[in-house]
């Protein structure tokens, strides 16, 4: 059985991210810190950690037991591929109902991204970011 580790087990492990974030080399690492500080502030229940080798965020809170393939506890992760651009990674983007035309692909597994191109963008679309993390915390505990 493998070992339970914060995600699974909904524990917040921001000091993880900080390292990644102080290390990060990146052109956009502003816009990169901008969002962190979005999807933190949304709701104190999104905790972090490093997952797939790169800062995850996911739901803290109880929640009844579930398969690790359904990523229900999961929220979003950092895409730092392209140096022109940050993407965002919702595993369960296709639940989302109200994504505002920000989540881009149909991906079979369900996957969607969002994609920023700086921190004008990040602004400009953060209400969007924001509903959509709130749908998906709100399906997490259930």
């Amino acid at each position: 059985m493998k070992k339970e580790n914060g995600l699974t087990a909904g524990v917040s492990e921001p000091e993880q991210v900080d390292t990644f974030m102080q290390n990060l080399q990146h052109p956009l690492a502003e816009t990169a810190a901008y969002l962190r500080e979005v999807i933190l502030g949304t709701d104190p229940a999104v905790g972090e950690g490093i997952y797939w080798n790169t800062p995850t965020f996911y739901y803290t809170g109880p929640m009844q037991p579930f398969n690790p393939k359904e990523y229900k506890r999961y929220l979003v992760n950092f895409n730092f591929f392209k140096q022109d651009a940050i993407r965002l990674i919702f595993l369960r983007g296709a639940d989302v109902a109200n994504a505002g035309g920000l989540l881009e692909g149909d991906f079979k597994d369900g996957r969607r991204m969002a994609v920023f191109t700086g921190l004008d963008d990040v602004k400009a679309k953060e209400e969007f970011l924001r509903t959509i993390l709130i749908e998906l915390l709100q399906t997490a505990g259930q």
